[in-house]
């Protein structure tokens, strides 16, 4: 795997950050996802903490030094994951980053520590699902992993915490603010994500959202309902409800 290949250059080279800087992919669309994971893998508390004091002026976006940064929080996932609880006000502070990668680092971090420890994330979950726009939005994007959902109460857990973020989403009342879209962005595949795993229990809590007139609550659903995901699911359901909200079938 790419990811060992990555590994073992680590542990034999002394300058990790001009490896990382230029093997980083950035610029360009996709960073280096599978040295993120190497690096998160092989480095130190020490290594991570001094990364993450790269911020958005030292490292800008879609700037190669970006990479240093990235690699810090998904590296705070590996000491998390190990119990060292510490960290999860950083990594929490991290969701809110102006730069979205470092946004998405923060759910490979989540993911990391549900791993090896779903019952911790999901309890570590249920307060950042209080929190700000851009925090809830770390909590779906953390939860709606495939890898992540395999036990049934713990996909029951993650459906309720969907619901009552979008429950809080009909509370919001600036629509207009980017992380409200960016959110709102999310939920609208996450929730396709997380009912594959349970459709027993995931059809009865999104058919209460599908009757919702709310035009954001709306538009999430409809995105979710786009999924090819779910046509393999159920097609004559998912039919149904396209047909009842308007979505075109040519959109599967």
């Amino acid at each position: 795997m790419k990811i060992d290949l990555y590994r073992q250059v680590l542990k034999e080279i002394k300058d990790w950050d001009q490896y990382l800087l230029n093997e980083s992919c950035l610029p360009g669309p996709r960073a280096n996802l599978e040295l993120i994971e190497a690096v998160a893998e092989e480095g130190t508390e020490e290594r991570f903490m001094r990364y993450l004091s790269f911020d958005a002026e030292k490292a800008p976006f879609g700037s190669a030094t970006e990479f240093l940064p990235i690699c810090g929080v998904v590296g705070l996932g590996s000491l998390i994951s190990q119990g060292n609880m510490k960290h999860c006000g950083l990594l929490r502070a991290s969701a809110s980053d102006i730069r979205w990668r470092i946004r998405e680092g923060v759910a490979l971090a989540l993911q990391r520590f549900g791993e090896s420890n779903m019952d911790g994330l999901l309890d570590e979950m249920l307060e950042w699902a209080k929190g700000t726009l851009l925090e809830k939005r770390a909590v779906v994007a953390a939860l709606c992993e495939p890898k992540l959902l395999k036990q049934p109460k713990e996909i029951l857990s993650v459906l309720q915490i969907l619901d009552k973020i979008t429950q809080d989403m009909l509370n919001t009342e600036n629509r207009k603010d980017k992380d409200f879209k960016v959110l709102r962005k999310t939920l609208g595949y996450g929730w396709s994500v997380a009912v594959v795993s349970d459709p027993e229990n995931g059809k009865k809590l999104m058919e209460k959202w599908f009757v919702n007139e709310d035009k954001d609550i709306r538009w999430m659903m409809k995105e979710n309902l786009r999924k090819k995901r779910l046509v393999r699911m159920d097609t004559d359901w998912t039919r149904t409800w396209k047909l009842n909200l308007g979505v075109e079938e040519t959109c599967i």
